[in-house]
């Protein structure tokens, strides 16, 4: 079955805005987390893998997570015709499935959160994947009106990241910060400024 991630995959890097927010994300993601070589990386709901290519060089590997069919199959034709040896593809829904084959030092998302049903739940999951000392790092939409996907699409309308920094607290997460990092423009004058929120286990 297709789901509308599917449908979008062979589009997607053709989209300008798509490679101006994940430079966006993966300047402040590299300005806030202290990263070397040795680390081992999670992009939790990858889409076709813009911000990890962006990114690659500065890990040891990453994995590249998704539950969209389509999304992967891109990934795997861009690792392939690039020759990227750390980025590994991965089709999962980790939503619906628990993962165990790996922890990780960092685990990273942009645009995905407000698609994810049960925040605490994947929260949770994030903590149990991170080694001890890693960082979580979540790069979504502010509190906005619904009329970015529209009023018809069930997502969650953003968030304001004060509350999400109390959710994660109560998992244990520590070191909280949040910094803007990005602003979607539409037309007509329509803005979405977009956060980047870290914290560490």
């Amino acid at each position: 079955m297709m789901n509308e991630f599917d449908s979008k995959a062979r589009e997607w890097d053709n989209n300008p805005v798509h490679w101006e927010r994940s430079k966006a994300v993966a300047r402040y993601l590299m300005e806030m987390i202290p990263l070397n070589k040795e680390m081992k990386a999670l992009e939790f709901g990858a889409g076709t893998g813009i911000l990890s290519f962006l990114l690659h060089d500065h890990f040891s590997e990453i994995t590249l997570m998704d539950s969209s069919q389509q999304m992967v199959k891109v990934i795997h034709e861009k690792v392939f015709k690039t020759r990227t040896k750390n980025l590994k593809p991965l089709l999962f829904d980790l939503e619906h499935s628990d993962y165990h084959a790996n922890k990780f030092d960092v685990i990273y998302s942009q645009m995905v959160l407000h698609h994810v049903n049960d925040i605490k739940s994947i929260f949770n999951k994030f903590y149990s994947l991170l080694n001890t000392g890693g960082y979580l790092a979540i790069a979504d939409l502010y509190t906005e009106d619904g009329s970015f996907h529209g009023q018809d699409v069930e997502v969650h309308r953003g968030f304001d990241p004060d509350k999400l920094k109390e959710i994660l607290k109560l998992i244990g997460y520590k070191n909280t910060e949040y910094k803007t990092c990005f602003e979607i423009k539409r037309e007509p004058g329509e803005k979405f400024p977009v956060f980047l929120l870290l914290a560490k286990k």
